[in-house]
């Protein structure tokens, strides 16, 4: 059933399935609630569960400032609080497996599932940063030298060529958000996860790459690993007998 909640003045969007403990679904950058479609019939069948559209994605408002993981973290606790929710189970794709860290780091949930998820800063090259700074410098300075027409043209150029997909597909207000929300290190609130967390990873993964995945099991208590041979940032989609076994096994085991 979809269903709508108000969170800072925005509409935020999310769906129900089923009955028994709860199960929220957080979808990843340049994704929606629909990602989780398959995942939801089956867990359904034996637990409650919320998939959420994060504000700016599927069926919600973008947010009217620029929002860090903070924000989209408050934004689910006020749907938990509102739903009267206690101890729920958090599966977190990418993006939001930063929102799942953040939220059970400091509430209780029951169990914790990251799939290919974000949350360990990316270690960035020198070619990386020059090309960033580059960029700025163009940004102040073309306009100057040339004309404000022309220097957006060719900035537009420059960030389609050199930019990320996500980055590039996105408003002005997602982009500041997404810049903001990427540079997040969440690493210093990993140890505060006490429950138990399954770590789901495609060994091809080059998003956020399996040597995260690492990082997090040395950083939170008490992790089981499943590695999805040859899959991307997507294993749960791309492997998903193995994904649903895992998932099963793993929630079963009280």
């Amino acid at each position: 059933m979809d269903r709508r909640y108000k969170y800072d003045d925005i509409d935020l969007a999310y769906s129900i399935e089923g009955e028994g403990d709860t199960i929220i679904l957080l979808h990843g950058w340049g994704c929606d609630r629909s990602i989780w479609q398959s995942t939801a019939s089956i867990l359904s069948a034996a637990y409650r569960v919320v998939s959420v559209d994060f504000a700016g994605f599927g069926q919600s408002a973008e947010p009217k400032s620029v929002w860090g993981v903070e924000e989209y973290t408050r934004s689910l606790e006020a749907l938990v609080h509102e739903l009267g929710i206690e101890r729920p189970t958090l599966v977190g794709h990418s993006f939001g497996g930063r929102v799942s860290i953040l939220y059970a780091s400091r509430n209780e949930v029951r169990r914790v599932v990251l799939a290919d998820a974000a949350g360990v800063k990316p270690r960035r090259s020198f070619g990386y940063y020059r090309k960033v700074y580059t960029f700025k410098l163009m940004k102040h300075l073309l306009p100057v030298l040339i004309g404000r027409q022309k220097a957006q043209m060719l900035i537009d150029q420059r960030r389609a060529t050199s930019g990320s997909s996500d980055y590039n597909r996105a408003t002005p207000m997602m982009r500041a958000i997404l810049s903001k929300c990427v540079n997040e290190d969440l690493q210093h609130l990993m140890p505060s996860i006490k429950a138990p967390v399954l770590l789901f990873w495609g060994d091809k993964d080059t998003a956020t790459p399996l040597a995260d995945a690492y990082v997090m099991a040395r950083r939170m208590p008490d992790t089981t690993m499943v590695v999805a041979e040859g899959a991307g940032h997507f294993a749960m989609l791309e492997q998903p007998e193995l994904w649903f076994t895992s998932l099963s096994s793993f929630l079963k085991n009280e």
